[in-house]
């Protein structure tokens, strides 16, 4: 596929990172050192991540806006467009040694995500969408799953770590859905879920209390792959209230009602 200009600069910076953060990881998996050091360690990797997508975007597109996990927001000149970005989804795997993270980067463009890239460098894939031009993996078209029957199918879900106060909820949503399914996976990177969900491996995915930059270029990802996708409160908007559900279209209404209770 040959995409926009804008699509090129995000999947070119995605892979810039992705070099830096394979390199990383390689030291992280063998440092033997305190949990204080380990996680310092994956700071500076995040960090040195984020400069580098900066360097590539705002370098190529520099009155854009900027709002990243580590380096906070920035207004740009053009106030319509803005760079949405995570450097690093899936820390916590990425400081235990397990290579399951991705760098996720989303274009906005007045209030909608118009391109979105998310990229698994360990396993190098490169999952991206533009709006109105489909979703791809590498070279291949993308396509939700085709099941449609709840016990047939696997569901994607961020469980509640460190005593949060929605864990609860969680486990609640997990007793409902278990019973009737074919299994719940927790894989720690909510990009990459729902990257799976439009590439079929998954049949839905959902979560509470995300940020942006987790959910939004997945969100056009799974949308342009034929996925339906809400936030958890069906009048709420998923980027501004960091929740989601998303599923094909034959598996969602019955997935939604389970978790939203």
């Amino acid at each position: 596929m040959v995409g926009s200009a804008n699509l090129n600069i995000m999947i070119k910076a995605a892979r810039r990172a992705g070099r830096s953060l394979v390199k990383d990881f390689r030291e992280v998996e063998n440092l033997q050192v305190s949990m204080k050091g380990a996680g310092d360690f994956v700071s500076r990797a995040d960090l040195n991540a984020e400069k580098v997508i900066k360097e590539d975007l705002m370098g190529a597109r520099p009155t854009y806006g900027w709002m990243a996990e580590e380096g906070g927001g920035e207004e740009g000149q053009d106030p319509t467009r803005r760079w949405i970005v995570d450097p690093l989804d899936g820390t916590t795997n990425f400081l235990h040694g397990l290579p399951h993270w991705a760098v996720s980067i989303a274009l906005e463009h007045k209030g909608q995500v118009v391109a979105g890239v998310v990229f698994d460098p360990a396993k190098d894939e490169m999952f991206f969408a533009e709006k109105g031009a489909g979703a791809w993996m590498n070279d291949s078209r993308l396509r939700v799953s085709g099941r449609s029957r709840m016990i047939e199918s696997i569901f994607a879900t961020g469980i509640p770590f460190g005593g949060r106060s929605d864990l609860p909820a969680h486990l609640k949503d997990i007793a409902r859905l278990a019973p009737v399914c074919a299994g719940i996976r927790r894989w720690g990177a909510a990009s990459l879920d729902m990257a799976y969900v439009a590439a079929g491996r998954y049949e839905g995915f959902w979560e509470r209390r995300l940020n942006a930059w987790d959910l939004a270029a997945g969100l056009i990802i799974v949308r342009e792959a034929g996925g339906l996708a809400e936030a958890l409160n069906p009048q709420g908007n998923i980027l501004e209230d960091g929740e989601i559900v998303c599923a094909n279209e034959q598996m969602f209404s019955g997935f939604a009602k389970v978790v939203r209770g």
